[in-house]
């Protein structure tokens, strides 16, 4: 009986043990989503255990062509290129566009607006050069052990990164 309750504290502490390690993995890694695995599936909108989602559409400026007819800003059926609601793919107007000079315009994601739907990153890596892509951002992410969307995103594209470096840029997952 001694050895039965021996082995009932033991495997008690094993469990205590692994418990705390994995709280400390968790507080030394945050949740990212790999950019490059991102099939734009739209549940970072809804998954998310905050009620507007954490996840949010980053726009790389180095890389945006500033294309009057941009595929992440307008509806693929748009008929005018012009800031008319209807034109526009974004379905909380989240991304401002700003005409800079002929052809050019600037776009901006107000990310209070975002809610991390993905319909303008599937539609810049259809029809451009794929400028815009999903971020977790840590500011309101309350990284949870076992985070709702991880478990929801049919591509895996969430992952556990270092906290210190805790943002993915598109096409730099292999390289070192």
């Amino acid at each position: 009986m001694k050895l039965g309750a021996r082995g009932v504290a033991a495997a008690s502490l094993a469990g205590i043990a692994a418990g705390v390690a994995k709280k400390v993995q968790a507080a030394d890694t945050v949740w990212q989503i790999n950019p490059d695995k991102c099939v734009q599936c739209g549940l970072c909108a809804t998954e998310c255990v905050l009620e507007l989602s954490a996840v949010k559409c980053v726009h790389a400026y180095d890389v945006c062509g500033y294309c009057n007819l941009c595929g992440g800003y307008h509806q693929p059926t748009a008929k005018i290129t012009d800031t008319a609601a209807e034109n526009q793919l974004c379905p909380t107007g989240a991304i401002k566009r700003t005409y800079i000079e002929d052809p050019y315009y600037e776009y901006k994601i107000d990310e209070p607006l975002c809610i991390g739907c993905g319909k303008c990153v599937k539609g810049c890596g259809a029809f451009g050069n794929g400028s815009l892509f999903l971020q977790v951002r840590h500011d309101r992410c309350v990284n949870c052990n076992e985070c709702a969307i991880a478990c929801a995103c049919p591509s895996d594209a969430f992952v556990r990164v270092p906290a210190e470096q805790p943002y993915l840029l598109k096409g730099k997952q292999g390289e070192k």
